[in-house]
């Protein structure tokens, strides 16, 4: 019996860090989302400063964020038959991670993400390859072997987004808790079946765009969000940033400022800060001191390359936040 089994994407990262005026610059215009871009000269060779390489994705993240803190924990994913695939699973097996549940695929290659970094504050770009994550399947799994006291469900996307509600269902049938950090994948579902599992989720996991592409309310308006969460979710609600977290248990909303610190990556963050809000909440059942682990680990991994390195470890001290409480 595992304490914890976390589902996702399991990627290969390569981090790049470019040398200032090196053939790059950040270029303002309107036609970025957020309103500014990378530009790269066209045909031209660009050098880098510094290069780091690591596993990455939510699943294996939150896995690493789990162990660290001292839970029997399982990974369960799909990689491909490559070089990449082999580095990741030696590097779970490494950290303390069962790897017993990875699948390997010939039909797609490992996730690869390729970070460029531009600093200062860890500002970065990411090219995303998504491969054999997406093509797990239901077949895939066995279920009959899944004995955990909670599930991590991570984003999932392709074909293995759909998977989302058979695990849901599977867990909740066997009385097993659950964490869901839904993607835009699992949130743009059709709506009946988004809800029916939301109905059975523990400890709900959003950042501020998909709390709001989820409740049709402006991100400004968090309140009103909440409000809709409690009332679409009856387990805990949590609304993380890089800037600091807040959490609704129906009957208060908790929340806490990021402290200033000198970020070197921001790669991960999200997931260091679930699987420490989900660490402490296992042991302890207090929300007030689950959300100073949840900033205090995505802090301490804003301070490290990669989304690994900076996680904290149990019983490890770390500098603990102010959590201000509020009646809903």
């Amino acid at each position: 019996m595992f304490d914890i089994i976390t589902f996702g994407s399991a990627t290969w990262d390569v981090f790049l860090r470019l040398k200032p005026a090196s053939g790059w610059q950040v270029l303002k215009n309107k036609k970025f989302i957020k309103g500014k871009g990378i530009c790269f000269n066209l045909g031209s060779k660009v050098d880098v400063r510094d290069i780091y390489l690591s596993s990455g994705g939510g699943g294996t993240n939150t896995a690493a964020g789990f162990v660290k803190q001292g839970f029997k924990t399982a990974y369960f994913g799909t990689v491909g038959r490559d070089l990449a695939g082999q580095e990741i699973i030696k590097e779970l097996k490494k950290l303390g991670i069962d790897t017993r549940f990875i699948s390997k695929t010939n039909l797609k290659p490992t996730n690869h993400s390729v970070i460029l970094n531009t600093g200062p504050e860890g500002n970065r770009t990411v090219l995303a390859y998504r491969g054999a994550s997406e093509v797990l399947t239901k077949k895939d799994i066995p279920w009959s072997k899944l004995k955990a006291k909670w599930f991590y469900l991570a984003p999932l996307s392709g074909k293995a987004s759909k998977l989302a509600k058979d695990i849901v269902n599977f867990a909740y049938k066997n009385k097993i808790n659950i964490v869901f950090s839904p993607g835009n994948s699992q949130i743009s579902l059709a709506a009946a079946t988004f809800k029916s599992i939301l109905k059975k989720i523990d400890i709900l996991v959003l950042n501020r765009e998909e709390a709001s592409l989820l409740t049709e309310i402006p991100y400004q308006k968090e309140k009103e969000i909440f409000k809709k969460l409690d009332e679409m979710c009856p387990g805990i609600a949590i609304m993380g940033s890089s800037k600091g977290v807040k959490v609704s248990d129906g009957k208060y909303l908790y929340q806490a400022k990021m402290p200033i610190i000198k970020v070197v990556d921001k790669t991960g963050g999200g997931d260091a800060a679930s699987s420490g809000f989900v660490s402490k909440y296992i042991i302890e059942g207090n929300i007030e001191h689950a959300v100073q682990l949840n900033v205090a680990n995505a802090a301490s991994c804003f301070q490290k390359w990669g989304a690994k390195q900076g996680l904290l470890r149990k019983n490890e001290k770390f500098r603990k936040v102010k959590v201000d409480k509020i009646k809903l």
